[in-house]
Order: C-alpha cells, then structure tokens, then sequence
C-alpha cells in the first residue's frame, strides 16, 4: 500500500523496536534516525541489532558526527528513564562478549521475552542466528554484504535523477529482493525458521530485524514482526499502550509497499504508518 502520511510532532510509545542502523557506513541514514528519535519517546526502546557495522569499519572508516549524534542520544534516552535493550546482530556480533551486562537502564541480551500490554509474549531477537548464509557460509554472507552496498551506490545515484524529476524514492535493493526467486524463498524460509523458534519457545510472536524487510504477518498463528531498517525503509514497530503494534514509516511522504499483515488490521492515515496490528 501507498502510504502519503505526514510525521507527528511528538508521539509517545509503550514500547519501540528499531535495528539495522549501520552505522559506519554511507548507507546509514544518520539524519533521519535522529529526527525520529528526537519526536518519539517510550518506556522501553529495542536496538535490534546491527547498530554499528563493524564489519564496513574494518574495511574503511565512515564515521561522522551524525552517527556519533545518534550513540549520544540513545545514551541520553537511557540516563532519562527510558529501558533500553540492546540486542546485537551480525554485524556488531562483537558486542554479544557484553551480553547479561547492564550499563544504567541499558541492558545488553542475546534475546529477550518482551510481555506486551494485553499479556501476549513475544521473542525479540536479530535473527541472523536462522540465517543460513550467516550461520553456515559466512564468506557468502559478506561477498552480499559487498554486493548490497553496490545496489545501494546505484540506488543513490538513480534517486538523485528521480528528485530533480520530482519522483519519489525507489528501492532498487528492495525491487530486486522481491523479483529475483531466490531471495524471496530465502525471506520465506527466515520467517519460518523464527516462527518455529517462537512457537519452541512459548511465544505468542517473534519480533526481529536483519533481512531489512519491515513487516508484519501471522504465520501458523504465531505473529511475525520485522521493525525493517534504517538504510532504506527507515521503519519501526511500536507498541500502543492498549496493546496493539503499528509499523511507522518515516520517509514522511514517500510511497512504500509492503504486504498487507494476514490477520490484522492495516492503516493508511495517521502518523507515516505502513500498518498495525491489535
């Protein structure tokens, strides 16, 4: 669906999931990331996972004062009162040697059980662990790390085109994720394999980050949350304090689609929502 919401002012949450930053490199959309975080608060704020991108920092450095403005202000969301549960993924996997560590009101876990307004659970973890690529060919995971910055070079380059010309802005990543067969059985497959680890674990939902595809389904009856990224779909699940999860885009006008959740309720005015669920 095409969402053309603008962004609040100020919104206050229950709860918030965001992941994928990649921080360290081009790609990373620093200046929106602190745009959502300075209008949004919430009584607990999920980084899941792949916060900083350590694998790019070894290649080379590409590290700015937006990126350094974005550590700052989760670490002053945390000294204000807000929980903050940092999960870490692939790219920041050095940081899980932390994992059971707490630094003020921010806590480093390898997963963790978040128990929403209306008693349901859900498992919030990165997801990479279901991750064949990562977990068994880790020389293949990085060759696509590769080719995924050269799909986000050209992608640049055709928005530049596309904003003199008025467009609105086109995931070339994204397009090719859903064309190309392989990478849609891939998805297919990651939302299984965390849907089973949810159900394993008593789990009414799963909720994670790493394939940068927001979305929300219910798959055999267990849902599945993926708050998205912030390299290109700038997304993020949040939790109302009744209960009920919503999606939030936040390319302000921008056109994005998604699949409609199966089982749920899906918005199209309001706040940059791509959809919610009760």
């Amino acid at each position: 669906m095409n969402i053309h919401s603008p962004k609040p002012r100020s919104a206050r949450y229950r709860a918030i999931w965001i992941s994928d930053f990649h921080l360290g490199t081009k790609r990373a959309q620093a200046e929106l990331l602190l745009d959502f975080l300075r209008v949004t608060e919430s009584d607990t704020l999920y980084l899941v996972g792949d916060i900083v991108d350590n694998w790019a920092l070894k290649k080379s450095w590409q590290w700015d004062q937006l990126h350094n403005d974005v550590i700052q202000k989760l670490l002053r969301k945390a000294r204000k009162g807000t929980r903050v549960i940092y999960i870490p993924g692939n790219h920041d996997e050095n940081f899980r040697d932390f994992a059971g560590s707490r630094f003020g009101r921010m806590a480093v876990r390898l997963t963790d059980i978040h128990i929403a307004a209306n008693g349901k659970r859900y498992l919030v973890m990165h997801g990479d662990e279901f991750d064949g690529v990562v977990k068994y060919a880790r020389w293949l995971a990085y060759l696509g790390d590769n080719a995924y910055e050269v799909a986000i070079s050209t992608n640049a380059v055709l928005n530049k085109g596309r904003r003199l010309l008025g467009r609105p802005y086109w995931s070339l990543s994204a397009y090719l994720k859903n064309r190309v067969k392989k990478a849609v059985e891939f998805l297919s497959s990651f939302e299984q394999a965390m849907v089973r680890e949810a159900r394993r674990r008593n789990a009414d939902g799963v909720i994670c980050g790493h394939v940068h595809t927001p979305e929300m389904r219910t798959i055999d009856g267990i849902e599945y949350f993926n708050d998205g990224d912030w390299v290109e779909s700038c997304s993020a699940l949040v939790e109302h304090f009744d209960g009920s999860f919503e999606l939030l885009d936040w390319r302000a006008a921008t056109p994005v689609a998604i699949a409609q959740p199966e089982k749920h309720h899906a918005h199209t005015s309001g706040h940059g929502r791509l959809a919610s669920a009760n």
